[in-house]
This record gives structure tokens, C-alpha cells and sequence, in this order.
């Protein structure tokens, strides 16, 4: 028996969380370009604190879809204020400054400079996702395989309490994490480079990837579900996408929204659209 393709769910999902990235770049380039720095990261602190209370109130909220929304843009509120922001008031107030790599001339702003060193942060939640906890990421259930084999039902035994926002919520911080990581290792000439043949291997891995997570996703007939895997989908596309901005093959409008107005209230209208779309869904969900 054929198995039912929801190819339309799937484009509207991909879209709506694709559409967060460029313009998740663009609200961040106005907010410093617009507002004074106290003003700034006061500002940040509070978009992360409302994305923090968006997440938890996603807990309490009934529906897959509603608790999925909530865990999403809660996640990208908190991950901009709180992270993003929040590296950027430190490099700031302890006088960092860009730096412009010898060896291929690129400039990285300091708060980038300074996020691999989470590194060991980020490791700690992989130990938790591994030997802690059953989960339905296809990652974690793959690596949970291979390296516990026949005990993996005596070493995770059984999964965590199960809240979608929750579960939301880290699916994006935990994949944006480790995509930052990855792509500021490969962008470093000590390391390998933007233009290293394992870098641009990288971002043809990323490009195919997201295609087969999409064409999975296309099974998937839930709304919550289906926005659940865009996530992934995103922001392995996503990390393709940025290494080809880094090596000048692609203009990243996002990054100069008011020099491409009409571009970026072309997506904003769409965003909206697509929104309200949701909205309407999870009203009948």
C-alpha cells in the first residue's frame, strides 16, 4: 500500500521556520543599528526573558501544534536575547575587538569569536541526550545504537517527562548550538578554512541532508510534528547556506535589510501569511 505524501504540510512547515532565519538576522541588524547599547541590551534581555516565559507557558498550553509554536518562537527569542545578545554584551563590555583573518581577509564579528568556547557546554547535553534518556530524535536513537548496542535498554532505560514546548525549545537551541560550533571550526584558517575541500564537503552534506529530511517530512501528516522536523530541516539548509555566504557566493540580503526593502517586506508578508495560516490551524487542532 501507497503511503499517503502530505507534500503541502511539509512546504508550509519548511517555510515557516525557514523564514524565521533571514529574518531573525535582519530584526537583530536593525535593533543595533536603532538603539543605543544600554537601550540594546536591555531590550535583548527582555526578548529573551518573554521567550523563556513563552516556552514555559507551552507546558500548561493544550494541542501539539500550540505547544510546538510555543516551544519555537520561544526558542528563537530566547536564543537571540539571551545567547546571541548576551555574547554580544560581554564582547562589548570587555572591549573585543572583530578580527580579520590573515590567511582568507574575512572579518568575525568577537561575539562569534568567543561561542566556540562553549563547546564543553554543549557536550554535557549530548552525554544527558545519550546515556540519559530515550528520545525520539533519529540522531540520538542512532548513536544510542552504535555505541550501546544490545544494552541500550538497560543504560536508557526510559525517556524524560515529555512537554512538546520543552521538547521544541532544545531541538532548536541544541541543532543551532552545534551548527555555530561546526561552521565557526570550519571557518578558522587554524583549523581548516572556508574555502578547506572538508568545508565545502560540509555544506554539500548539509544541502543533501535537508533534502532527505525534507522528503521524510513529507510523510509526517501532524502539523506539530511536521513543524518539529522543519527544525531540523532548516537549519541543516541553513548551514549550507551561510558557508556559501562566507565564501562570497551568495548575497545575504538579511544582513543589509534596509539596502533590500522591498526583498524583506516581500518575506515579512509572507511570514505573516503563513502565520496566520497556523494560527487558524491551531484553532481546529
Amino acid at each position: 500500500m501507497k503511503q499517503k505524501l502530505y507534500i503541502g504540510k511539509a512546504i508550509a512547515s519548511f517555510l515557516l521556520v525557514l523564514l524565521t532565519m533571514p529574518l531573525g538576522h535582519a530584526a537583530m541588524i536593525l535593533m543595533e543599528h536603532s538603539m543605543t547599547a544600554g537601550v540594546l541590551h536591555v531590550s535583548a534581555f527582555l526578548l529573551g526573558l518573554l521567550g523563556f516565559f513563552i516556552v514555559i507557558a507551552g507546558v500548561f498550553i493544550k494541542g501539539d501544534l500550540r505547544q510546538t509554536l510555543c516551544g519555537l518562537f520561544g526558542g528563537l527569542l530566547f536564543w537571540t536575547g539571551w545567547v546571541e545578545f548576551l555574547f554580544q554584551y560581554y564582547v562589548d563590555r570587555f572591549g573585543m575587538l572583530p578580527f580579520e583573518d590573515p590567511v582568507s581577509g574575512k572579518v568575525t564579528q568577537p561575539e562569534y569569536l568567543v561561542l566556540p568556547a562553549s563547546f564543553g557546554f554543549l557536550m554535557m547535553f549530548f552525554l544527558i541526550y545519550t546515556f540519559s534518556t530515550r528520545t525520539g530524535c533519529n540522531f540520538f536513537n542512532w548513536i544510542q545504537c552504535k555505541l550501546l548496542g544490545k544494552h541500550r535498554g538497560e543504560v536508557v532505560a526510559r525517556p524524560m517527562t515529555r512537554h512538546v514546548s520543552i521538547v521544541t525549545f532544545m531541538e532548536l537551541c541544541l541543532i543551532m548550538w552545534t551548527s555555530y560550533i561546526v561552521l565557526m571550526f570550519c571557518y578558522d584558517t587554524n583549523f581548516l578554512g572556508d574555502t578547506h575541500p572538508v568545508t565545502i564537503a560540509l555544506g554539500l552534506i548539509c544541502l543533501v541532508s535537508s533534502a532527505l529530511i525534507f522528503i521524510r517530512q513529507t510523510r509526517i501528516s501532524s502539523w506539530g510534528a511536521n513543524i518539529r522536523m522543519s527544525i531540523a530541516t532548516v537549519i541543516v539548509l541553513w548551514t549550507f547556506v551561510e558557508i556559501l555566504g562566507h565564501i562570497g557566493l551568495l548575497n545575504e540580503i538579511w544582513l543589509a535589510p534596509m539596502a533590500h526593502l522591498p526583498e524583506m517586506l516581500t518575506l515579512l508578508a509572507l511570514f505573516i501569511a503563513l502565520i496566520g495560516y497556523t494560527i487558524i490551524k491551531t484553532f481546529r487542532t
